[in-house]
């Protein structure tokens, strides 16, 4: 979701004041006149006026999102990009207040707060009216684009996303498969050109508040520097990367067995529209594929789901409970009356699933048009770990009022889902009996089909767009540039020719709704260690894979204990609370995940690997 920012009703232009030694400055915070002056207001009584101003501003502007989200039409499209507009311009001017303030000796939480301000959105505008409003029009078009985007085959329905993903995910005719792959990716192409002012307006703004770049600003809110920050995603690529190959190269074969030899050669790139998901990154849906006898069935969560009658409430419920058993409070009752869990039938929404606090304190909600399937049990876990770290943080000063860095906030629900094992569903009633540890392999793959498949995906999003947003990679080389990323970390390519006529980033949410893609990439490693550190704090001291930290108070205080520090304290020392480590370490789902990487290289044999 879009985090608050910081406007100055002012206009001063900040470019042109020097260092805050001199003697006056414009009363920004006060009444907003250009003519009148005072001295430097302390550090810390400016963000305290800053919160106070940020913390209004937020309900507003949440607000105003919330009814584009579920209400998508013209007229809500204007309203919230208006909203956006007059944040933007808070966020370039404060960030430019805050630049007064560096190299003076502050207080600890006060000089984070200061850099906190600058890094508020993950976008800056341009200090001009004009261009943070088109800015602001052209980021809701995009997002407005793709939330009512069909494919409409000539003389048939049009189709939407959900209905192209089901070809995909349950359809093995593979050109029935090509066709929705390809025709989800006609919607991204009139995003093109839009995405490229997109790009250069979010430049120049972040410019002004002095990051080289709109990536730079995204790399610089973790702790570390931008460049500091690439070098620890590439370190912890290098860790996982030989179990996600060992995995890429067991798929391909299955594939092969399927498909045969001309569509799925052993040496080459997997064809992009075979893996069951529509930008190949979560492979679960192949699992009837990728499966095999000498690893078991495991347990089907869909079809145990639809046989138990389980409804998109009850699955909504199955995930407070879990939250419940370890300490939490109950939901307050206005999630259940203002959260949206099916899609309406009579207007347009945005079905990707999302968290939302639009108070910064109990009014939480989730906006998911639920499927009765596995995949949205775990995702309904994801959103609700959003919600309760939104709580539990929200006695923190407003600018603390977040996750101790991006991958910690998408991580939270996911190591829940971790130890929905077969154990826990047993305890909740859904299955009657433990499968046999005989059965361990097949249900490690199957979540390796999604968690271990993601991780190459997870990196090269936002490795495509830093390269856009430096300039490395212009315009006229979006679409190469990004099928480059595809085959070089994923091992999969397009099934078809593809050209600069195409906008195929675009047809993934994140690109066009500027949402930072990293910490998924982050959450993806960090879940792992997360669960470690709760699995020990209860208690547990076998397999990794099967603990389950369900109804464990002591892991539930210890949880607790990391989320209510939000974003006050560098994650470092966040980590240190929740896993006795202060680096993000991938040995954990390299533990987890052990039993299947022996066995996949079992499966391999000579088989030839690598693309």
């Amino acid at each position: 979701m879009i985090t608050p920012l910081l406007r100055h009703d002012s206009c001063l232009s900040f470019r042109n004041l020097i260092r805050p030694t001199l003697i006056t400055i414009v009363a920004l915070l006060a009444t907003g006149s250009c003519q009148k002056t005072e001295p430097l207001p302390d550090a810390g009584e400016f963000v305290k006026r800053a919160e106070k101003r940020l913390d209004e501003l937020a309900d507003r502007a949440e607000q105003a999102n919330w009814v584009q989200a579920n209400f998508v039409t013209q007229d809500t499209e204007q309203i919230a990009a208006g909203a956006l507009s007059t944040l933007l311009a808070w966020t370039g001017r404060a960030g430019r207040q805050v630049g007064l303030y560096e190299g003076l000796e502050l207080e600890p939480d006060v000089a984070r707060k200061l850099k906190l301000i600058k890094l508020a959105l993950p976008l800056a505008a341009p200090d001009d009216d004009e261009k943070r409003e088109e800015l602001a029009a052209v980021s809701f078009e995009m997002e407005s684009m793709y939330a009512t985007a069909e494919y409409c085959p000539q003389g048939r329905d049009c189709l939407n996303l959900g209905q192209l993903s089901k070809v995909l995910a349950e359809n093995r005719d593979p050109d029935e498969q090509l066709e929705a792959w390809v025709g989800w990716r006609t919607i991204s192409r009139p995003m093109k050109k839009k995405y490229q002012r997109f790009v250069e307006l979010a430049n120049e703004g972040s410019r002004e508040l002095g990051f080289e770049d709109l990536g730079a600003l995204w790399r610089s809110g973790y702790d570390m520097t931008p460049d500091e920050f690439a070098l620890e995603m590439d370190r912890l690529w290098g860790q996982v990367r030989p179990l996600y190959e060992s995995l890429h190269c067991y798929v391909r074969g299955k594939l092969r067995e399927h498909y045969g030899e001309e569509l799925v050669p052993l040496d080459r790139l997997i064809p992009a529209h075979l893996l069951g998901n529509m930008w190949s990154q979560q492979w679960g849906n192949i699992y009837d594929l990728a499966g095999s006898e000498r690893g078991g069935e495991g347990l089907d969560l869909t079809s145990i789901l639809r046989e138990k009658k389980v409804d998109e409430l009850e699955m909504v419920r199955y995930g407070e409970s879990f939250f419940v058993s370890l300490g939490f409070a109950p939901l307050p009752e206005t999630f259940w009356e203002r959260s949206l869990f099916r899609k309406p039938a009579d207007r347009e929404v945005m079905c990707h699933a999302s968290a939302w606090n639009l108070d910064g304190q109990d009014d939480i909600r989730i906006k998911m048009c639920i499927d009765v399937t596995g995949e949205d049990f775990a995702t309904i876990h994801h959103e609700l770990g959003h919600n309760i770290y939104q709580r539990a943080y929200n006695q923190q000063p407003f600018l603390f009022q977040d996750g101790a860095h991006g991958g910690f906030h998408e991580g939270i629900g996911d190591t829940i889902a971790l130890s929905i094992t077969p154990e826990y569903l047993k305890q909740v009633g859904l299955i009657d009996q433990v499968p046999e540890s005989g059965d361990d392999v097949a249900q490690l793959l199957r979540l390796a089909l999604d968690k271990v498949a993601f991780l190459p995906f997870g990196l090269l999003v936002d490795q495509w767009r830093w390269k856009v947003f430096s300039g490395e990679t212009p315009a006229d080389r979006y679409n190469q540039s990004w099928w480059e990323l595809v085959e070089k970390y994923q091992g999969v390519r397009s099934p078809v020719a593809r050209s600069e006529e195409d906008f195929d980033p675009g047809a993934k949410y994140h690109i066009p709704a500027n949402t930072s893609y990293e910490r998924y990439f982050l959450a993806h490693i960090l879940q792992f260690q997360f669960h470690r550190g709760l699995c020990r704090e209860a208690g547990y001291e076998g397999p990794l894979h099967k603990c389950s930290i369900y109804n464990s108070k002591k892991a539930g205080a210890k949880l607790k204990a990391m989320l209510e520090m939000g974003a006050s304290r560098p994650w470092p020392d966040a980590l240190e609370v929740i896993s006795g480590q202060r680096e993000m370490d991938a040995s954990a789902i390299l533990d987890y995940f052990a039993p299947l990487k022996q066995w996949l290289d079992e499966q391999n044999g000579s088989r030839a690997c690598g693309w």
